[in-house]
């Protein structure tokens, strides 16, 4: 007895009662990016979201998705490119009382545990004033040695936000670490 239909069924129902909108759990491409965030736009376009809460939406989106494409220590081992590697991830969005959250996840390498956890702190304890001013220092400073693009993601993403930005780290072995962040409009 095949059970396909019964656990599909099931899944879409889990996704449906967490009241997830939207999500992709695989490995990540510039253009699945923004094939999906066209998808996510009409959709929230459907649900009358303002023009403004959209723009955030998918600006925070793509924001995420480019970290996983970016930083993401699963890759497809059949690749191997760094620099064009297929990277893994899970991305969710949920529309819960009026309020969009972009929640993304993937693994990385247990070292950089430390670093992100302090970084994120650091601009989770910013107010908006002190995450403008680090932002225009970001814009004239280079980036970090780790960093693959210019730096401002992480506080492109805390600008936006509506709440504090919820974060966290599981470690999966000795390698690998899962991390997750929410951001909230």
């Amino acid at each position: 007895m095949n059970n396909l239909a019964s656990e599909l069924n099931d899944f879409r129902t889990l996704l449906l009662q967490k009241k997830i909108i939207f999500a992709y759990c695989g490995y990540v491409t510039e253009p699945i990016l923004f094939g999906l965030g066209e998808a996510l736009k009409k959709k929230m376009s459907l649900a009358d979201a303002d023009k403004k809460t959209i723009s955030s939406v998918f600006s925070i989106y793509v924001e995420q998705v480019q970290n996983i494409i970016r930083y993401s220590a699963e890759t497809d081992p059949r690749n191997t490119d760094s620099e064009t590697s297929l990277r893994f991830g899970v991305i969710t969005i949920v529309n819960e009382n009026q309020k969009f959250s972009i929640d993304v996840g993937n693994m990385i390498k247990h070292k950089d545990v430390g670093r992100m956890d302090k970084q994120l702190s650091d601009i989770s304890e910013m107010d908006s004033l002190e995450l403008k001013r680090a932002y225009k220092a970001q814009l004239k400073s280079d980036p970090a040695p780790e960093s693959k693009g210019a730096g401002l993601g992480l506080l492109e993403i805390a600008r936006r936000v509506s709440e504090p930005l919820e974060f966290d780290f599981h470690r999966v072995d000795d390698t690998y670490t899962f991390f997750a962040l929410k951001a909230t409009i």
